[in-house]
């Protein structure tokens, strides 16, 4: 891995952990972060009541270039990963899934986009 792209990991971690204590602090169970599925990986899976919150967290320069991140082929990816995902927690059956962006932005605190978009 060169320089660089262990770097941009470095920081998605960081971002990563921002958007989970955020989360938590507004209530959320974290119910997985970095989670692998066959279709892609979802960066938060969190969970308040009977809604689960699909969590794609960007650390970009702007919270446009963040929003802009999430183009609709990865949307659907998440949505695809997210569909397995709670297919394999029989507790998480007739929850509410909701699909969230947290935006990590330089010199603010991180953004919290409910319902980001929507899934057909």
């Amino acid at each position: 891995m060169s320089g660089a792209r262990r770097a941009a990991e470095a920081r998605g971690r960081r971002a990563e952990r921002r958007a989970i204590w955020l989360l938590r602090l507004k209530g959320y169970r974290i119910l997985a972060a970095r989670l692998r599925t066959p279709a892609g990986e979802i960066d938060v899976l969190a969970r308040r009541g009977r809604l689960v919150a699909v969590v794609e967290v960007k650390a970009r320069a702007s919270l446009a270039e963040a929003l802009e991140a999430v183009s609709p082929r990865q949307q659907q990816r998440i949505a695809t990963a997210a569909e397995w995902a709670i297919a394999q927690d029989p507790r998480l059956d007739g929850c509410d899934i909701r699909f969230d962006v947290v935006a990590i932005v330089p010199g603010t605190w991180p953004r919290h986009l409910q319902n980001a978009w929507m899934q057909a």
